[in-house]
């Protein structure tokens, strides 16, 4: 039933990602699974690369700007947003993807710290 999270950007790329919001030139904006805070995305690198300094420098260009556009559509829609977090990590998963999260005022002393 869940046989797309064991590939989330070939099951993107086949349709049947099921998060997938919308492809965009460095990869595929997806809705995060656990939404701990509305609006909380990803952004999946492909082609799949391990990390950012896999890619040549227009391709890194292209993923860091798709991070930025896609924070200005979640400051569109979530409002009222007070940030955008921006995050690259690697612990879990080893291709590139980025955490893309809005932050709120009504989080409180929540909005302090990481998610």
């Amino acid at each position: 039933m869940d046989e797309w999270k064991s590939d989330r950007i070939a099951s993107a790329l086949k349709g049947e990602n099921p998060t997938v919001i919308t492809r965009m030139k460095s990869g595929f904006v997806v809705l995060a699974d656990p939404q701990f805070l509305p609006g909380y995305c990803i952004l999946l690198s492909y082609p799949k690369v391990f990390s950012l300094n896999d890619l040549n420098l227009s391709q890194r260009w292209d993923f860091l700007l798709d991070m930025s556009l896609i924070g200005d559509a979640l400051i569109e829609v979530c409002s009222p947003v007070i940030r955008i977090n921006y995050d690259i990590l690697g612990n879990t998963d080893n291709y590139l993807h980025a955490h893309i999260t809005p932050r709120y005022e009504w989080e409180g002393e929540a909005k302090k710290h990481p998610i």
